[in-house]
């Protein structure tokens, strides 16, 4: 294929564009600059072959030949990434029954719809943080089957026996003689060479990143939400095995003692992290831990845990009691000086619904302009990426545009109207 092309628009020093790039210039109203945390006036990104070529003042400027997008009365900002999802899966009354009922294929088959949601809500990446249709849904997207934003997929999450993410908790005991106890090719560890199989076991299935839950969790079918369950030798091995391979870990965790002993272990990132007390803080500050608080999910589930029948009975105190504490927690990380980013914990709540995680965040006293620079700026941190995030010459063009202006009126992004991933324009005006 030639390259032999006529180089246009030589005042905006463009380089020559290869012959099957699709060169679109993106006149924007006003630019989020997710750097700095403020909103600029008009500019026009010239993107080729997937990537943001230049970003020029003015917002007016015309590239003959060019696929132009009028953006002009919308506020264009980089596509957001949630640091916490599960494509596979979305809360229900029936969700602990359809554990045995349906097929790894069925949610293959919702999670398609779930992917396409989050994609047109805004979201360009996100990272998954258990479930086994991930690793599958992250490679059909990538390879153009299905619609979806760009997935860094944990795989199975690492839990302990009875800990969150056993995946036979609830089970009767026909069934667990049956299939005997899990292990860490399952997930389940209870030791440090346990802990670093897992992890190898999880490079074998194509793991992006690594899921640990480091304390109970909410959802799942046992007693305890908060009690930790990892030894800190035990998050130390995952830790250092999952280097070996170039993961980061990330940390389901709500009780203290739990969350203490992740970060000393070197987790990347604190999820949910309900009862984090001053010592947590500290330490999480000492050692630049990422917390990713979910607003969302502790507000949904702390709303269904008021419906009767919606969650089992050992699993509805907890919903109630530690759903509520989230937001109160998060605020005061952020005025203590923790690092936040953005996730929701959606597959708890409904997918496409993400954004609403900004307003939570508004509403506890996080200003708009840092919650933005959560899903854009600190999540390309948390993953260890440098090529998003951010609209700057040489980044992807993830683009999204919103009608009105998010730092005026966080319920602005509700409201998405334009969705380029990697130059390719996804929904628009």
């Amino acid at each position: 294929m030639s390259f032999h092309r006529s180089c246009l628009a030589a005042a905006l020093l463009l380089a020559c564009a290869p012959a099957w790039a699709d060169p679109v210039a993106v006149h924007c109203g006003r630019l989020f600059d997710a750097r700095s945390g403020q909103m600029r006036g008009p500019h026009t990104l010239l993107v080729v072959d997937g990537r943001i070529q230049q970003v020029v003042s003015g917002g007016n400027a015309d590239v003959l030949g060019w696929q132009a997008v009028d953006l002009r009365d919308k506020v264009c900002l980089p596509g957001w990434t949630d640091l916490h999802v599960h494509l596979g899966s979305q809360s229900s009354a029936q969700s602990y029954s359809e554990g045995f009922r349906l097929d790894p294929v069925d949610y293959a088959f919702r999670a398609v719809g779930y992917a396409e949601k989050t994609l047109m809500a805004g979201f360009t990446s996100v990272r998954d943080l258990g479930g086994t249709v991930s690793p599958h849904l992250r490679d059909a997207v990538a390879q153009g089957l299905v619609k979806g934003p760009r997935i860094f997929a944990a795989g199975r999450s690492i839990a302990t026996t009875g800990g969150h993410a056993d995946p036979t908790n609830g089970w009767n005991d026909q069934l667990s003689h049956l299939i005997g106890p899990p292990g860490p090719t399952q997930g389940v560890v209870n030791s440090v060479d346990d802990a670093r199989q897992a992890v190898r076991q999880r490079y074998k299935e194509g793991s992006d990143v690594i899921k640990i839950t480091a304390t109970g969790g909410v959802l799942s079918y046992a007693r305890s939400g908060d009690a930790p369950q990892f030894t800190v030798d035990e998050v130390k091995a995952i830790v250092e095995t999952a280097h070996d391979y170039g993961f980061r870990v990330a940390a389901h965790a709500h009780g203290t003692e739990g969350m203490k002993r992740a970060v000393l272990g070197g987790v990347t990132s604190i999820e949910h992290g309900t009862y984090m007390d001053d010592e947590v803080m500290r330490l999480m500050k000492q050692r630049g831990t990422w917390y990713i608080p979910t607003f969302y999910a502790g507000r949904f589930v702390a709303d269904k845990a008021a419906i009767d029948g919606y969650f089992p009975e050992v699993v509805r105190p907890k919903a109630a009691r530690i759903g509520a504490l989230i937001s109160e927690t998060a605020a005061k990380a952020y005025r203590n000086g923790v690092r936040i980013a953005f996730g929701t914990d959606q597959g708890v709540g409904p997918h496409g619904d993400n954004a609403r995680e900004f307003i939570y965040m508004v509403e506890a006293g996080i200003p708009a302009a840092y919650a933005l620079q959560a899903a854009t700026v600190h999540a390309a941190e948390v993953l260890g990426v440098d090529d998003q995030g951010v609209l700057e010459p040489g980044k992807r063009a993830d683009v999204i545009a919103l009608a009105g202006d998010p730092l005026e009126d966080i319920g602005a992004v509700m409201d998405v109207r334009f969705v380029m991933k990697d130059g390719v324009i996804h929904k628009q005006p």
